[in-house]
């Protein structure tokens, strides 16, 4: 009897070990690190949980501007004075139409996210427009009271985010891109 129970306890932490391992090394594989030119490391990690992703915020925003309601795209800004100003500025000078068109694309099938990249409280979502020459943009977002909000106040974070992007579009020039699951 005894030794059925070492049995199933040894088991047990088997599988317990095996699970640890395989939770640590999940976690590892999130974990990068990019070496930008000028030898400056940047640490983030790749965003596969969606309770952690800022990709909602990214497509409450885009429906908004697709239907042209820059007040309430500009409210998920952490400047939204700012934001309402330039989105303002812009329908101005392309009309109305070409603005809701444009904000539109995003939703066509062929574009679609490729990547959320996470540096503490900042995302950099990445989008594919393959539409547009499988063009790579992407938008910044900011946890704020718990809340992923557009990161339009500059600051050397922000600045470290567009650095990472501009890598992530190097290393991912050539390479075909794989659609995310589209909301």
């Amino acid at each position: 009897m005894k030794a059925g129970s070492e049995a199933v306890s040894r088991a047990f932490g088997f599988r317990l070990l095996a699970l640890i391992v395989f939770i640590a090394c999940r976690a590892e594989a999130q974990e990068r690190v990019a070496q930008l030119p000028d030898g400056e490391t940047i640490e983030y990690r790749l965003v596969q949980d969606d309770k952690d992703s800022a990709r909602p915020a990214a497509v409450r925003m885009l429906r908004y501007l697709a239907e042209g309601n820059i007040e309430e795209a500009a409210l998920l800004s952490n400047a939204p004075k700012r934001r309402f100003e330039v989105l303002r500025d812009y329908r101005a000078r392309v009309g109305d139409e070409e603005f809701k068109r444009v904000y539109a694309q995003y939703f066509f099938p062929e574009n679609h996210v490729v990547a959320e990249l996470a540096v503490d409280s900042r995302r950099l979502v990445i989008w594919d427009l393959g539409e547009a020459g499988h063009q790579l943009t992407a938008q910044y977002f900011v946890a704020v009271d718990g809340k992923f909000l557009i990161d339009d106040v500059p600051s050397e974070e922000r600045t470290r985010m567009r650095r990472l992007l501009e890598l992530y579009r190097k290393e991912n020039a050539k390479r075909p891109t794989s659609p995310a699951q589209k909301d």
